[in-house]
């Protein structure tokens, strides 16, 4: 995955291109830039703005835009005119979701956008936005109002809305309580995340958000998932903050999980799989990634909710945790315990063509029959499962590269696909329908 930030430069690394940077690294993401603004500033104050010139930001832009897949845009510091004008002239046409952070204020005093470039920032690049993510304060100078409760928020949000953003987060810090809460609106549907508040002036905390929920959407996940991400890593990287200058507290993100990495790129890659949505069953998909020798559930990273169909597409439905899959989890658990380097699997839809063209391409395929259950395991669907594999495999010297059943009573039929890592799994897949 691929993203682009259009922002100014930080020479504290707090803010700006370099917090976006540090942000998609964390996160797995390869990141771009075109940077904007060259700003002079660090933990205690902010000096200086030099602006780049509107015909070496156009030409930062048409040479990303030439040579890359970008999966999603995210736009901060824009600071001038003729700045904005430029943006715009490149990305007017772009069907690539972009991510408006509303950036007019550094925490540290620093103008970030003058105030003459205020009414084209709303004109020109407020509709270009997938979604826009302002603070209270910034919230109350796009809407033109005070916000002192939710309700304000609400009214807040309807007012960028109609302005042209397809969508519309709030984040609550500036507002009152022990508790922050960030609210959304997703097109005509309002919604909200609340969480602990830390009390703690940091420089970054909306660039870690912003970026975050960025990398999320280059992933595939849904709006809705990938606020609530952005809101949990902004609050970590705003929890880990250290004062590093003789200022304010710098954010600090971590490193990603590995296994989470690469499950998410393989995700990612699997709902853009072309016509995958065929493969997904009534009961949904998931895909999983353990660690080594996994002893439970816990152990397996995999999607809190499911992998759906949506007309034609595929799309991710839930964040992805470790115990987040039970019936996939529990067959790769299975799996593992006789053939440990089997760490990953999926679910998809029972197709005999597809079975047909597997063993076709030389793939180990093996089966069990749900009707001959015994009674005691069919209770608890995580026994069946774990019942199930085993069977399958008991006469096996080598993993089975797919494992199904045909169903039985009230049970839909279904395939498994196993492998040591997702993109194994993965690479399967595509030689089986390709």
């Amino acid at each position: 995955m691929i993203a682009l930030s259009i922002a100014g430069s930080d020479p504290s690394a707090g803010a700006g291109i370099q917090a976006d940077l540090k942000t998609f690294v964390a996160l797995g993401i390869h990141g771009l830039t075109v940077i904007s603004a060259i700003t002079s500033q660090n933990t205690s104050k902010f000096s200086k703005v030099k602006e780049i010139s509107s015909d070496m930001i156009q030409s930062q832009l048409e040479s990303v835009l030439l040579d890359f897949n970008i999966d999603v845009i995210k736009i901060g510091m824009v600071y001038s005119s003729s700045i904005i004008k430029s943006i715009y002239s490149e990305l007017k046409e772009t069907k690539i979701p972009i991510v408006l952070d509303p950036v007019f204020e550094s925490t540290t005093g620093g103008i970030l956008l003058q105030n003459e470039a205020f009414p084209l920032f709303k004109k020109l690049l407020v509709p270009l936005s997938f979604v826009i993510t302002p603070n209270v304060l910034e919230a109350e100078r796009l809407a033109g109002m005070k916000i002192r409760t939710s309700k304000d928020v609400r009214v807040a949000a309807a007012k960028i809305h109609h302005m042209g953003a397809e969508n519309v987060v709030i984040k609550g810090g500036h507002l009152d309580g022990k508790n922050v809460t960030d609210y959304v609106l997703e097109k005509t549907k309002f919604y909200s995340f609340s969480g602990k508040r830390i009390n703690r002036t940091t420089h970054g905390g909306g660039c870690n958000f912003s970026a975050s929920l960025a990398a999320s959407l280059a992933k595939g996940h849904s709006l809705r998932n990938a606020v609530k991400f952005a809101k949990e890593f902004s609050f970590e990287s705003i929890a880990s903050s250290q004062k590093i200058g003789k200022g304010i507290f710098v954010t600090k993100t971590g490193n990603i999980d590995e296994i989470e990495k690469e499950l998410s790129d393989a995700i990612s890659k699997f709902t853009n799989l072309k016509n995958i949505s065929k493969y997904i069953p009534e009961v949904q998909t998931n895909f999983v990634f353990s660690r080594k020798n996994p002893e439970s559930l816990n152990d397996i990273l995999g999607v809190s909710g499911r992998i759906v169909k949506v007309g034609n597409s595929a799309i991710v439905t839930g964040s992805l945790k470790y115990g987040g899959s039970k019936h996939v989890g529990s067959a790769v658990l299975q799996m593992a315990k006789k053939f440990p380097a089997i760490r990953s699997g999926i679910n998809i839809k029972y197709d005999k063509e597809f079975i047909k063209k597997a063993i076709s391409k030389k793939f180990s395929v093996s089966h069990y029959e749900r009707s001959s259950e015994p009674g005691k395991t069919r209770t608890s669907e995580g026994n069946t499962i774990s019942w199930g594999i085993k069977n399958a495999i008991k006469n096996s010297s080598k993993p089975a590269d797919l494992i199904f059943h045909k169903g039985d009573v009230g049970k839909e039929p279904m395939i498994m696909i196993f492998g040591t890592s997702p993109n194994g799994v993965l690479a399967k897949i595509v030689k089986i329908i390709v």
